[in-house]
């Protein structure tokens, strides 16, 4: 009788050491998904979004011409007289004085005149 107790409780433990490794397996493998998950979900949200901002601004800078009407990273509107290699030459309002500055300096291309490039009205 005693036998058949012992025998009887080391089957239940090694089947309940095989249902515990089965869990184990099977949350390693939650883990695994839920890690893959949230590199995605970072991927979408903050590398993806960067790089298409770092596109678009390529594409600006790439597509400045003379004439062009611009805005610098410190706030000077201008006119852009030349371009030459990674400097750009601008003319600011009234005053007919050629600045450069570095191409990567440009934030924007304004799209309406700027109000100190039209001529005064007398």
């Amino acid at each position: 009788m005693d036998n058949l107790f012992i025998r009887a409780l080391a089957e239940g433990a090694e089947g309940a050491d095989a249902s515990m490794q089965q869990a184990g397996a099977g949350s390693f493998i939650s883990m695994i998904v839920m890690i893959v998950a949230m590199v995605a979900i970072m991927y979408f949200l903050m590398i993806r979004p960067q790089r298409k901002k770092e596109k678009a601004v390529k594409n600006m800078l790439d597509a400045l011409k003379p004439g062009d009407q611009i805005c610098t990273i410190g706030g000077l509107y201008g006119t852009i007289k030349a371009i030459k290699d990674d400097r750009v030459f601008i003319t600011m309002g009234s005053l007919q004085n050629v600045i450069v500055i570095a191409k990567w300096a440009v934030r924007s291309v304004e799209d309406v005149p700027l109000e100190n490039d039209a001529e005064p009205e007398i």
